[in-house]
């Protein structure tokens, strides 16, 4: 689509109209050439900035928060936003940058570009954001031969093994599943390149991500602790959650908030904190790994005006 209104226009767009949120979890957080490589790409056009970077270096994963506007028709459907390039960019580096089958790490994943997770930000709305999860889907999956579906994201990761470390019990590491897959996927062919993985795309409302960590090494105790918290497991409704092995003296709750204003940190900090103590087992004051929406989208303000007035 040839669009390039000018710039005055375009600036008065991005400050009247919705905005959406990207977050784009890689499989790689070592290797600093690769991750240059990403963020480069991820640079490459000023009306997209990367609000957000979270590395984790025990579970060799990186989550990029990039956040740009959202741009309508006359008749208000969504047709254009500078994140859609931008997300293409990104997954065309690491797909370059980085290969699955050598890849290990504490924390499951799937594909180099593990998850791409859209939302609506300020007044957008969730089929905005579902509109760019299907534009990117279907760019990723024919360019890249990646694997987006229509399923609840929990529900293809317990399909497909995601849970099941397959490496010293609680690792991950390269490529065990078969390289055709079972279901036709939305997007893509159905078989795998075993160096580059499957890749999830989606839209959801705002999901808070949220780790406690348990001084232990036992990864036997935090699954059992993480377990009892998640709604699967009769705990928090809204909650779901994985114990994990994060570094060499102890493990972590890693908790996903589907609904962070009804059940939120506190109250899973407190959980945990109850679990553990059962458990004989003390535990941290846990974090999040990411801003509030709020916070996002002031950054992003903040940062897109500050870029203009250079």
């Amino acid at each position: 689509m040839d669009f390039d209104p000018s710039f005055k226009d375009k600036k008065k767009t991005i400050d009247q109209s919705s905005l959406l949120c990207c977050k784009l979890f890689i499989s790689e957080s070592r290797n600093h050439a690769a991750l240059d490589a990403i963020e480069r790409a991820g640079r490459l056009d000023p009306e997209t900035v990367i609000v957000n970077k979270f590395p984790d270096r025990a579970y060799n994963r990186v989550r990029y928060t990039l956040v740009s506007y959202v741009m309508h028709d006359i008749t208000g459907s969504a047709i254009y936003s500078p994140l859609q390039q931008t997300i293409l960019a990104m997954a065309e580096a690491a797909f370059g940058a980085i290969d699955l089958e050598t890849h290990s790490g504490a924390h499951p994943r799937l594909g180099v570009v593990d998850d791409i997770l859209l939302h609506p930000l300020a007044r957008a709305s969730m089929d905005e954001a579902a509109w760019l999860a299907r534009a990117v889907a279907a760019d990723i999956g024919n360019r890249f031969q990646a694997h987006p579906t229509g399923k609840a994201l929990d529900t293809i990761r317990r399909e497909l093994g995601f849970y099941r470390p397959n490496f010293m019990g609680n690792q991950w590491a390269g490529w065990t599943m078969p390289e055709i897959l079972s279901e036709n996927p939305d997007e893509g062919p159905t078989m795998v390149s075993q160096a580059r993985g499957i890749t999830m795309i989606g839209a959801r409302p705002w999901v808070a991500l949220y780790n406690i960590p348990i001084m232990s090494t036992d990864v036997s105790a935090a699954r059992r602790i993480a377990r009892m918290v998640s709604a699967r497991g009769g705990g928090l409704p809204t909650v779901q959650t994985l114990g994990l092995v994060h570094g060499e003296d102890s493990t972590e709750i890693a908790c996903m908030l589907l609904e962070p204003n009804q059940i939120g940190a506190d109250r899973v900090q407190n959980q945990v904190e109850m679990l553990a103590a059962e458990e004989g087992l003390d535990v941290e004051k846990g974090y999040f790994t990411d801003s509030s929406p709020e916070m996002i989208v002031d950054k992003y303000m903040n940062l897109i005006s500050a870029e203009r007035d250079q």
